[in-house]
């Protein structure tokens, strides 16, 4: 885990989707966050450690995007164990970050570690590695020089992924450069889960110091774009970006990472 000094930062956008907005001024305390989305490895560490099985292996099934068919699908057999169904193993992708885990598993996760998901404020203000007024986490053109900052799809989605960034899929941890906290794949590789229940005007009314979400809802928020966020599509690589799952989903393009209170 690595330090975030505590401090303000303006959270949100004006005139992106309704959801993202309105700006607004955040105050947070200093608190830790992984370096990296957690891995396979990581995992099953925890499983071997617990016997925990998530949702999506007593379910048999879990959300899978097939660029082959072009859109999800019930994968049936996929998890975490199978991140591409069956036949496939976590094994052959150690350090890759861990996928079809629910909201559930993830927070399962963060607590047999002695931590807890980052709260929304909390990963927008890291994933901004103290840039203000930038459009990226790494400042205002997505590929600046021609060098690729995050594991995104390059092409028109969802038909082709051309890959240019080197994977045409996910990517290990780490891969790409870090932001000016230190931190690895705040935009990219998968999205990731967040404390925060989801409120689409939930903006208007935060509070303006370590602001937690709404107190309840149906669905929860994660945050930083996955590899199949490309310019024709939901464009979740921008800072302000945020999506939202039923935490009870398990995706192929959804994983998370730790945070802890100081």
């Amino acid at each position: 885990m690595l330090l975030l000094p505590g401090g303000e930062f303006t959270m949100g956008a004006n005139g992106g989707l309704p959801f993202e907005g309105p700006e607004h001024r955040v105050a947070l305390d200093a608190f830790l966050l992984d370096r990296n989305e957690v891995t396979n490895a990581q995992f099953a560490e925890f499983t071997e450690a617990t016997g925990y099985v998530t949702e999506s292996e007593r379910l048999g099934w879990s959300g899978v995007f097939d660029p082959q068919r072009s859109g999800w699908t019930k994968g049936d057999g996929a998890d975490w164990r199978h991140p591409s169904g069956p036949g496939s193993s976590y094994r052959e992708m150690n350090d890759y970050p861990v996928v079809h885990v629910s909201w559930f598993d993830a927070v399962a996760y963060c607590e047999w570690r002695g931590a807890r998901l980052p709260t929304e404020a909390e990963f927008e203000y890291a994933a901004r590695g103290a840039l203000e007024d930038a459009r990226y986490a790494w400042g205002n053109q997505l590929t600046p020089g021609g060098a690729h900052q995050a594991n995104l799809w390059q092409g028109e989605f969802p038909f082709e992924d051309r890959g240019h960034d080197g994977y045409p899929g996910l990517a290990p941890v780490g891969t790409f450069p870090p932001n000016g906290y230190g931190l690895h794949d705040m935009t990219g590789n998968v999205w990731e889960w967040v404390q925060d229940w989801y409120a689409p005007d939930y903006f208007t009314r935060s509070p303006a110091k370590n602001p937690l979400g709404p107190a309840s809802g149906t669905q929860k928020v994660h945050r930083g774009g996955s590899w199949l966020c490309s310019e024709n599509y939901c464009r979740g690589y921008r800072l302000e970006a945020r999506m939202m799952t039923p935490p009870d989903s398990g995706l192929n393009n959804l994983g998370f990472r730790c945070a802890a209170d100081l």
